[in-house]
């Protein structure tokens, strides 16, 4: 029996006598799944007072496509879990250098497969999905809508926070003048050990920013910093996908670092107001 054998029969293990309860407000399920190149962990978090057939929210989290984990985004994945009525299922992608481009976005893609399968397991509705992530889960977070309309799975939308996708690093804003707590150097390393052939700096699913085609994606929120160099691709992108015909949002927040963007309340709340906005047009639909 193979590991999504397994997994069916674990998680309804888990989502009775195995969850962990966390004050009555959410049950929270840790689980692992088949990945591209490994076995991957994804932590579900699902409110025990929301009526069933909820959407479900995909969420990545941040550390330069090299750290980072279910647990670093524990406090983010709560949060959508308490502020929306969704299913969010924390992704624990692969981590290069070991396991460089393409594992993280496939690792996306076989965790939106484990939703669109195990949904109803949970009381959520596999049609819905939206996805979010912040910094690299940003990026992987985007590429996953590529992949998903390539592959002809539909996400309703996305939320993206500092996301990395030029990695080209043609775009960022000057460090010095924007006071930026990462640097180019920084985002240099990060590409370098996730895309370590110079063609994979080129792919549409990890530099969307290069894309040609970009019809077609969900609708997008995208948060950005004043006091991030990533600013600025990230808000290129957002031009990009308005000429694209992509419904799309974009609020850089003033005062902030990339590093505060991760769990700001003003960003948070903006982010749930637009995610509840596109929940509640698919329960009228």
């Amino acid at each position: 029996m193979d590991i999504l054998d397994l997994q069916t029969s674990e998680s309804l293990r888990l989502h009775s006598a195995d969850v962990i309860r966390d004050s009555g407000l959410l049950d929270v399920a840790n689980i692992r799944i088949e990945g591209y190149s490994q076995i991957i962990p994804l932590r579900v978090y699902r409110r025990t007072d929301v009526k069933q057939d909820v959407p479900v929210l995909l969420y990545f989290h941040g550390g330069g496509f090299t750290r980072g984990s279910v647990l670093q985004a524990d406090y983010v994945a709560r949060h959508f879990a308490q502020h929306t009525p969704a299913l969010v299922v924390s992704v624990g992608y692969s981590l290069a250098p070991r396991f460089p481009f393409p594992a993280a976005p496939e690792d996306a893609w076989r965790a939106a497969e484990w939703a669109r399968k195990h949904a109803r397991i949970y009381g959520a509705d596999e049609r819905k999905i939206a996805v979010a992530g912040y910094d690299a889960g940003g990026s992987i977070a985007n590429g996953l809508t590529l992949i998903a309309r390539d592959r002809g799975l539909h996400i309703e939308a996305q939320a993206l926070f500092g996301p990395m996708l030029d990695p080209s690093l043609s775009r960022l804003g000057d460090e010095h003048i924007l006071a930026s707590d990462i640097t180019a150097s920084d985002c240099a390393q990060s590409y370098r050990a996730y895309l370590p052939k110079i063609a994979q700096r080129m792919h549409p699913y990890a530099a969307p920013i290069e894309s040609t085609r970009l019809a077609g994606l969900p609708s997008t929120f995208i948060a950005t910093a004043q006091n991030d160099v990533l600013h600025v691709e990230a808000e290129q992108y957002a031009c990009r996908l308005i000429d694209s015909g992509v419904a799309t949002h974009v609020t850089r927040f003033p005062g902030i670092s990339h590093a505060a963007l991760a769990d700001d309340p003003a960003a948070l709340l903006e982010g749930v107001r637009f995610l509840q906005y596109r929940f509640d047009r698919l329960s009228h639909a």
